[in-house]
């Protein structure tokens, strides 16, 4: 059974930080590139940062480079994402998913909430 499994939101005061983590298992997470997206209320869902299988590669939205890293541990199945320098814009629901050609997986999402 492939799961999926964000934690690490929270309410955060800006120019805070967040390390969010996602859990994963059910699939062979060393073959699988892994992203992380965020969806706020009334928007799309967008990418902000990718991360290949291997972790050589990694891409990240003008939105949020330079203030966030995301990494991979292919021993303990797991995919983080450090945020910093928070922003209120940064408000959203974060979502990881597991890509790999046809085969696509998403967990359920942890919100994050920037707000003083």
């Amino acid at each position: 059974q492939v799961q999926l499994v964000e934690s690490g939101g929270g309410l955060v005061q800006p120019g805070g930080s967040l390390r969010l983590s996602c859990a994963a298992s059910g699939f062979t997470f060393s073959r699988f590139a892994m992203s992380w997206y965020r969806q706020a209320p009334g928007n799309e869902r967008e990418l902000v940062a990718s991360i290949s299988s291997g972790g050589g590669m990694r891409k990240y939205a003008d939105s949020v480079k330079g203030r966030c890293t995301i990494s991979r541990d292919n021993v303990k199945n797991m995919v983080y994402f450090q945020m910093n320098s928070l922003k209120p814009e940064d408000t959203a629901m974060y979502y990881c998913k597991a890509e790999d050609g046809p085969s696509r997986y998403w967990g359920q999402g942890t919100q994050v909430t920037v707000s003083s």
